[in-house]
């Protein structure tokens, strides 16, 4: 038995998000069946808000309502930082901690050649432009530590010493309260190399 073509449709719709199959998908659609009309139409004003209000920083390239994002306007944070992240999911967990003060640059991705992402498809150039202003003394580079944010944290960094700027990378290693006989190699290299003296 086939679903009735308005059920079918939204289950394609939910399965187009990530990590969601057609079993999730189906129970989302009947969930949202059973819904209230008035959360129904909340969420899909929702959804359509996302799209239609929000764009990236034309500096930072963040998520914004306004242009220039409330970071890049912000006169109170140090301006001689700029932290690097991949995505903008990135600058709202790092903003959580509130100890960072500085400025941020999203890239929109990371290099991945197996992906056919190369520079030209991330800031990378918005980036380099940025480091012309004379306040920049710092880039901290925290792309995740995966094969392709290693990759691209290095070339970040050969292109931007020449520049005279000092170019730092986040320490990786193990989480607080982990065991490190369950910690992976990788996990356990990077921390002996984010080691620090106390």
């Amino acid at each position: 038995m086939q679903y009735p073509e308005p059920v079918a449709k939204l289950i394609d719709s939910y399965m187009k998000l990530p990590g969601i199959g057609v079993k999730t998908a189906s129970r989302l659609a009947f969930f949202t069946l059973d819904m209230r009309d008035e959360d129904v139409n909340a969420f899909a004003k929702s959804l359509i808000s996302v799209k239609r209000d929000l764009h990236y920083c034309s500096i930072c390239g963040n998520i914004t309502e306004e242009d220039p994002c409330e970071i890049c306007r912000d006169k109170t944070r140090d301006r001689s930082t700029i932290l690097v992240v991949e995505e903008p999911k990135d600058v709202m967990a790092m903003e959580k901690m509130r100890e960072y003060k500085g400025l941020y640059h999203v890239l929109n991705g990371v290099l991945s050649p197996m992906e056919g992402t190369g520079p030209d498809d991330l800031t990378i150039a918005a980036l380099i432009q940025r480091l012309h202003d004379e306040t920049v003394k710092e880039v901290i580079i925290a792309t995740n530590a995966t094969t392709e944010g290693e990759a691209t944290a290095m070339y970040l960094s050969r292109l931007i010493k020449p520049a005279g700027i000092k170019v730092t990378r986040l320490a990786h290693g193990l989480a607080v309260g982990s065991d490190i006989e369950y910690a992976d190699e990788v996990t356990l290299l990077k921390a002996v190399e984010g080691r620090r003296e106390i």
